[in-house]
């Protein structure tokens, strides 16, 4: 953590080095000394210091100046940095002007030009500044800032980036946040500007996409240089980077490509409870970080956010074509993109999504749901999950479920959770017919499926998981697909009547092969897959040995 500053100004160099040489040498320990003659530079660099969420305990300005007069300069200063102590400096000719400076900026001190010896005429007063302003202070949150409207969808996709990508950052919302508006007022912003972000090094981006953020905060959004490599992986969620660990470990030279964060919807997961090694869970973003270090110490490299457009063959290999069509190229391909959640088909959710309406566990909100009513629709266990972690911060949470109840579609041991949690209930044979409200979520209509009887309640967030759809739309290349979009593998290929006429090898596929050679499938995304973290993680690093047995076949 960075050390608190003691910020000198003096247009008088002289008397500016005597006074941070006397500083430096009983407070470097403790805090950073900064110095400037210039008014202007200093203005400059208080509002430079108030963007990177450094901290100014104890002003020292000089009050003959010629660009401005201390007290006037400690009044500006006031204005961002309001907390921190303020002495002047002052010739004994000035001391009236000072002591009626104490009312106008609230001053702390002022201190008699010369200060000699600093033991007895210096060091006291700081000391005593110094230790008032620390009973008061509160460290700051130093890194990644975003203000925008809570209730506001692109203000949501930027703090969902983020935390998917488990970057820490503060959320200020700008109607609840004082820090929010102060911290657009000394950068000349406007709530037309929102959502705006400030990074670490003060500098800050209005509205920005997904992309530019990415760049910003040091992920690979850009290929490098041009490689040929022996294994793409597209997504990178369990089965994704279990694959990526053991391509890398095992030698291959391996890529994984993110369209958006890492973890997929089990990295969105408040609590994976069944998942081997860990008796009392973990969390699908402590899953995602331990795999995502581990990848990347193997040797994988990372590609994220970005959407691949097709895989196209081309003399002998395989030509990943991105979103900007930019092309990669590999010797094989394992494709693990998931599923997506469905949407829900009705009357005003999709002009709330975003605003009050989401869709997976959006952790991101949760702390937006305080004392609030919430409900969620889908009765699997990804909802059981986001119940029991929205318990802790809403007043009440509905479960919405067409059947009679949760034993057919969720594990015991959250059917006991919950029924054990006095703020979560259960609404069976219920389905939402209307969304309503005009900046954000504000009611829902709830029917009953057997009596048609409508119910209008008040609904402060609404997290639906409805089921899934898998990730392939994008996916040509003869690869074939089951009726419902996932992807076709192994010996199940062959009940297709279009598998003779595509399939052109002596061999059969391999298990997790499609009926592209040397183009694999796993986790959520194939066909008859079972839908659990642990079996796509297994499937994930099953994949690359079949990737090794057609490597070797084709060199």
């Amino acid at each position: 953590m960075s050390l608190p500053i003691i910020f000198c100004i003096d247009d008088d160099a002289q008397v500016l080095r005597a006074i941070t040489r006397d500083l430096k040498s009983r407070y470097r320990d403790r805090y950073k000394v900064l110095s400037t003659t210039v008014v202007q530079e200093a203005l400059d660099s208080l509002l430079e210091l108030n963007n990177k969420s450094e901290t100014i305990a104890l002003f020292v300005s000089d009050q003959r100046m010629p660009e401005m007069e201390g007290v006037d300069f400690l009044a500006r200063a006031m204005q961002i940095f309001p907390d921190a102590k303020r002495a002047l400096l002052t010739a004994y000719s000035d001391k009236d002007a000072a002591i009626k400076a104490i009312n106008a900026v609230k001053l702390d001190y002022y201190l008699i030009k010369p200060w000699d010896p600093p033991e007895e005429k210096l060091f006291p007063i700081i000391d005593d500044l110094l230790d008032d302003w620390q009973c008061d202070y509160q460290p700051v949150f130093k890194g990644i800032k975003v203000i925008g409207h809570q209730y506001s969808r692109s203000s949501h996709e930027i703090k969902d980036f983020l935390a998917g990508n488990l970057v820490p950052y503060q959320w200020l919302d700008i109607q609840a946040d004082r820090d929010g508006e102060k911290l657009l007022q000394h950068n000349k912003l406007e709530e037309t500007d929102l959502p705006v972000v400030f990074f670490e090094d003060g500098s800050h981006v209005v509205k920005p996409g997904i992309v530019e953020i990415a760049s910003r905060i040091g992920l690979n959004p850009q290929i490098e240089r041009q490689e040929v490599y022996d294994v793409v992986i597209i997504g990178a969620g369990p089965a994704g980077l279990a694959a990526g660990v053991y391509g890398s470990s095992e030698g291959l030279k391996t890529l994984l490509i993110e369209r958006r964060a890492p973890g997929g919807q089990a990295g969105t997961s408040s609590r994976i409870e069944n998942y081997l090694g860990f008796p009392t869970g973990l969390s699908g973003a402590d899953l995602t970080r331990r795999a995502m270090t581990q990848a990347a110490r193997l040797g994988t490299e990372f590609l994220s956010p970005r959407s691949v457009r097709a895989i196209e063959q081309k003399d002998g290999y395989k030509r990943i074509v991105m979103d900007d069509a930019e092309d990669v190229i590999t010797r094989s391909v394992v494709i693990t993109t998931g599923v997506d959640y469905r949407k829900l088909d009705t009357e005003g959710v999709g002009n709330l999504t975003g605003a009050g309406v989401y869709y997976g566990a959006a952790m991101t909100e949760a702390a937006a749901c305080k004392d609030k009513e919430v409900y969620i629709v889908g009765g699997g266990n990804s909802a059981g999950q986001a119940a029991m972690y929205l318990s802790k911060f809403a007043k009440n949470v509905y479960i919405l479920v067409r059947k009679e109840d949760l034993t057919a579609t969720m594990s015991a041991y959250l059917i006991d959770q919950i029924e054990g949690t006095s703020n979560i209930h259960l609404k069976p044979k219920s389905e939402i017919v209307a969304a309503h409200g005009t900046e954000k979520l504000e009611r829902l209509d709830i029917c009953n499926i057997d009596t048609r009887a409508v119910e209008n309640v008040q609904a402060d967030a609404l997290y639906i998981f409805i089921g899934a759809k898998p990730f392939t739309d994008w996916i040509g290349l003869d690869i074939i697909k089951d009726n419902k979009g996932f992807i076709e593998t192994g010996r199940d290929l062959k009940a297709n009547s279009d598998f003779p006429k595509i399939w052109k090898q002596k061999r059969d596929p391999y298990l997790l092969e499609t009926s592209c050679p040397g183009v694999f499938a796993a986790g959520d995304v194939r066909s008859g897959a079972m839908n659990r973290v642990a079996s796509a993680v297994g499937e994930g690093s099953m994949a690359i040995s079949f990737v090794h047995k057609y490597l070797a076949e084709v060199k």
